[in-house]
């Protein structure tokens, strides 16, 4: 009887894991598109801090889809990201000679003074990630050193 309780439980545990939400869907202006952060899914080691030339304006990435986004000659906000995907959670990307190419989509989580509606929805940037010389790119200018992960 115990054994059953056992494999039942192990089973549930299994189904939940297996069919666990791993992406949002989120509504922009060109339609519904789905996005991860979740970091079991994305094989590179993007959470961190993107600066441009060294400094100010940066953006961080932090774990579970937050962050902050700063634009130039502006205040750095707080925002919610996730890379695009598919509906099944696997990320959507170009691959180039050297780098491949994914979306960043990011939304700020406060309205301050000056937003507009338009301000608030979600926004795409690319995110590029070039193995030659080991860095990544948001926007193609804010960059950030990486290390690659070793298969497991």
């Amino acid at each position: 009887m115990k054994v059953k309780k056992l494999v039942f439980v192990a089973l549930l545990l299994f189904s939940v894991k297996s069919f666990a939400q791993i992406w949002d869907k989120i509504e922009t202006k060109d339609g519904i598109h789905y996005i991860t952060s979740n970091l079991e899914y994305i094989k590179f080691p993007l959470l961190g801090t993107y600066l441009f030339q060294g400094k100010e304006p940066v953006v961080e990435l932090n774990q579970y889809g937050a962050g902050f986004y700063q634009l130039h000659e502006q205040l750095k906000r707080p925002v919610n990201w996730g890379i695009e995907c598919d509906v099944y959670g696997s990320l959507l990307y170009k691959k180039g000679f050297d780098n491949s190419k994914y979306t960043l989509w990011y939304q700020y989580t406060a309205k301050s003074e000056d937003d507009t509606e338009e301000d608030m929805n979600w926004k795409p940037v690319d995110f590029t990630i070039h193995f030659n010389t080991l860095k990544m790119f948001i926007q193609g200018e804010r960059s950030k050193d990486y290390k690659e992960i070793p298969e497991k």
